[in-house]
């Protein structure tokens, strides 16, 4: 059985397309905002998303670029007509094709067929790359510099969290959903404890690389230091 994942944040949308395609023989699973999203891209094997452009937190084209970075599962890009884009820009951004709201449900699953059809075996990439530092997800090592850096479990999950969302700010709440749950009643400034520790590992006399956005949370982006 062919495993979809769908990224909406309309939930009668969300509905009426698990509904839908599961009537057809499909698994679907589903993802109301892009952070849920690319948290189960990493974790689950998917056939292929359908994935909107005007998503809460990260835009969809963000959410996309960021699925390209660890998976080639086709992507299906669901916007609106007004909102349309020309079709090189969406394929720039990794999306495999597209079909604009309203749409006929049975056009969608004529593109999905065509994707399936076309789809290449493809291999969940085993690293995430942002600039001159490196995670080897298989063996779960950070390299900057192509030199292995030594980590705890919990600095070394606080580093793939940072290196999935580079270059966007991160509450201190999702940080801690994300290492510890929901039900987590520890004190929260553990994670500065961590953060400080990441940065002692990898920042250098030239460069920092974790920044502190004051009252909102964190941001993996490297910046020079003057």
């Amino acid at each position: 059985m062919k495993k979809i994942l769908i990224i909406e944040d309309d939930a009668k949308i969300r509905r009426f397309l698990q509904l839908e395609l599961e009537h057809e023989g499909y698994q679907i699973d589903l993802a109301e905002n892009g952070e849920e999203g690319l948290s189960k891209v990493q974790k689950f094997y998917y056939d292929i998303i359908l994935l909107d452009l005007m998503l809460p937190l990260i835009s969809g084209e963000e959410v996309c670029k960021k699925i390209r970075g660890v998976s080639d599962v086709p992507i299906i890009v669901i916007t609106a007509k007004d909102d349309i884009r020309n079709k090189v820009e969406l394929l720039d951004m990794g999306a495999d094709d597209y079909i604009t709201k309203p749409f006929d449900i049975e056009e969608l699953f004529a593109r999905i067929r065509v994707s399936l059809r076309n789809k290449k075996d493809f291999k969940i990439k085993n690293t995430l790359i942002y600039d001159n530092l490196k995670i080897d997800l298989s063996s779960k090592t950070l390299y900057k510099d192509d030199d292995p850096i030594s980590l705890t479990k919990t600095e070394y999950n606080l580093m793939e969290f940072f290196m999935i969302n580079k270059e966007i700010c991160v509450t201190r709440e999702k940080v801690i959903e994300e290492l510890w749950g929901f039900d987590y009643e520890g004190d929260g400034k553990i994670i500065d404890v961590y953060v400080n520790s990441l940065r002692k590992k990898i920042d250098d006399v030239t460069h920092k690389y974790i920044h502190t956005v004051r009252g909102f949370g964190y941001m993996l982006s490297k910046k020079e230091i003057l």
